[in-house]
């Protein structure tokens, strides 16, 4: 694929991102919604493959796609589908500490160095030539950034892991509780 279609699909996803966004704000059926955050995480995760972070495409559609989604279902289950409330009107001061945040956002952005720029911190610490030059003979994985985290970082990664699996698990279990209970008591 040449530059310009990457950057073309790029483009489509991060608008389908955007559009997906702006309906699940919209959407009043819940179970429509919790479907439209799998779809949005979907597309996130592709649109991390098309930028080389496989490692972090296969973590969101694992986590934003799959087990958010099976647990936002199970509390689901648990109530109703639908968003009974009445809309109130716009919040005016919500509205503006959005548009002040994202101003903020806006504005740090621009003292970002550029993409790939050879003179940031990052690139002229001297770890990182050692895990740009070595980690493929260390390790045997062709993917600098797979090699740091299932290598080098290993130990912390499996406690990553073992922190988001043990919180789904408390998750479960909680709302199994809670669904016992109410079976219970009728």
């Amino acid at each position: 694929m040449s530059a310009n279609e990457i950057l073309g699909i790029n483009a489509a996803l991060l608008i389908m991102m955007v559009v997906i966004a702006l309906a699940m704000a919209r959407q009043r059926n819940l179970f429509v919604a919790a479907m439209m955050s799998s779809v949005y995480s979907l597309a996130s995760a592709c649109l991390f493959v098309l930028l080389d972070a496989v490692d972090v495409a296969f973590t969101e559609a694992a986590v934003g796609a799959g087990i958010s989604t099976v647990l936002i279902l199970s509390a689901l289950a648990l109530t109703s589908y639908q968003d009974r409330q009445p809309r109130p009107g716009p919040h005016w001061a919500a509205l503006g500490a959005c548009v002040a945040v994202g101003a903020l956002l806006l504005s740090a952005a621009r003292e970002w160095p550029t993409l790939g720029a050879s003179d940031t911190p990052v690139q002229s610490h001297p770890l990182t030539a050692h895990y740009l030059e070595q980690s493929v003979s260390e390790t045997g994985l062709p993917n600098a950034v797979t090699s740091v985290l299932a290598s080098y970082r290993g130990y912390d990664t499996l406690g990553e892991v073992t922190v988001v699996f043990t919180a789904g698990i408390a998750v479960l279990l909680l709302l199994w509780g809670r669904r016992s209970l109410r079976d219970q008591t009728g």
